[in-house]
C-alpha cells in the first residue's frame, strides 16, 4: 500500500544587493519566502525546504564581520517564531536553513525543523565546513556542527538535513540512514564551474547507498558585487533506486513538487541489503586514519 507524501523545495534568487541595510534584504527575502510557501500550501505540500541561510545572500564569498549581524538564536529568534506560526497555518512541515547564534562569538550554519503544528522538533548544525577559493570563506562564519546527525519524526515522514558540503561526504549521510531517515534534505548553494558535474552524481548515490529519498536545494542567479559564479539552480528529488522525480530550471525561482511514495523504501532495502551487509568492524581505518595517508589502513 502507497505511503504518498507530498514534498518541495523552494530556490530562489537575492533580490536586494549588499549595499542595503542587512535587516531590509533580510525582510525582503522572508517575504519572497512567504509568499512562496503560500503556493507551496496551494499545491498541498506537506513537507517543505527552503535553502541555505534563506533570508540572505551567499555573503561567505566575502570575509566582513558585518554579516554577523545575521545570526539569529534558534529556535528563540523571530525567523523561526514567524515559520512556527506559517507551518501551523499551513498545516506544513517546514525546514528552514538559517545563520545561528548560540553565543556572542559561536555561530552556526544551522537548520531547523519544524513539526506541522508549529513545534520546533530540533536542528542540525552543519558539520563540514569549507575553505576553498575563490570565495567560499565558511570558516570565517561557521563553527563546525555539534549535534550529530539527528532525524525529525514529523507528522508525514521521518526528516534528516545535510547542509551544502556536507553532501561531498557519504560518512554522515550513511549516520542519516542508519538514524531512521526517510527523506534527507539537502540545502545548498554552489555554483557552475566548482560542483555543477557532481550535483546530479553525489546526491543519487547517497539516496541508492543509503535507501532513502533525497530534495536536494540550490539558489539560483549571480549575486553581486562579488560574482563569485552562477548559482545554478537546478533543485531536485530523487528516488531510493537514484532516479530524479522532478527537478527545477537553473535559472528562475521555483518552487519544485514531488510525490514521495515512502513504501519504495521498503522494497528497495529488501533488494538491495546495503545496511544488512555492511561490515562495522572492519571500518575501524576510518576513525584512525585521520588524513595520514593511509598508514591505519595498512596497520589493519
Amino acid at each position: 500500500m502507497a505511503r504518498m507524501v507530498r514534498c518541495g523545495l523552494i530556490q530562489m534568487h537575492n533580490p536586494l544587493g549588499p549595499e542595503n541595510a542587512l535587516s531590509k534584504i533580510k525582510k525582503a527575502m522572508i517575504d519572497k519566502h512567504l509568499k512562496m510557501i503560500e503556493q507551496a500550501a496551494k499545491k498541498g505540500v506537506q513537507v517543505l525546504c527552503l535553502q541555505e541561510i534563506f533570508y540572505g545572500p551567499y555573503f561567505c564569498a566575502e570575509q566582513n564581520v558585518r554579516w554577523y549581524e545575521m545570526t539569529e538564536r534558534v529556535p528563540d529568534g523571530p525567523t523561526i517564531k514567524l515559520m512556527q506560526k506559517v507551518a501551523a497555518k499551513h498545516r506544513m512541515v517546514l525546514v528552514v536553513p538559517v545563520y545561528e547564534e548560540e553565543m556572542t562569538g559561536l555561530y552556526y550554519n544551522t537548520a531547523a525543523v519544524i513539526d506541522s503544528d508549529g513545534t520546533f522538533l530540533g536542528k542540525y548544525r552543519k558539520h563540514h565546513i569549507p575553505h576553498v577559493a575563490p570565495g567560499f570563506w565558511e570558516k570565517f562564519y561557521f563553527t563546525p556542527g555539534d549535534g550529530g546527525y539527528p532525524v525529525f519524526q514529523t507528522r508525514f515522514a521521518r526528516v534528516g538535513v545535510y547542509i551544502c558540503y556536507d553532501r561531498h561526504f557519504p560518512e554522515g549521510a550513511r549516520i542519516l540512514g542508519l538514524n531512521g531517515a526517510e527523506i534527507v534534505f539537502n540545502p545548498s548553494a554552489t555554483v557552475a564551474g566548482l560542483s555543477e558535474y557532481l550535483w546530479e552524481l553525489e546526491q543519487p548515490a547517497h539516496a541508492v547507498a543509503n535507501g532513502y529519498f533525497v530534495g536536494a536545494i540550490n539558489r539560483v542567479g549571480v549575486e553581486q558585487p562579488w560574482a563569485i559564479g552562477e548559482f545554478y539552480g537546478k533543485s531536485y528529488f530523487c528516488s531510493p533506486r537514484g532516479k530524479i522525480l522532478a527537478q527545477a530550471s537553473r535559472d528562475k525561482d521555483e518552487l519544485v513538487v514531488a510525490d514521495l511514495d515512502l513504501e519504495i523504501i521498503q522494497e528497495v532495502r529488501n533488494t538491495w541489503q546495503f545496511f544488512r551487509d555492511r561490515r562495522p568492524d572492519s571500518y575501524e581505518p576510518l576513525i584512525l586514519q585521520s588524513g595520514k595517508g593511509g598508514s591505519a589502513g595498512r596497520q589493519a
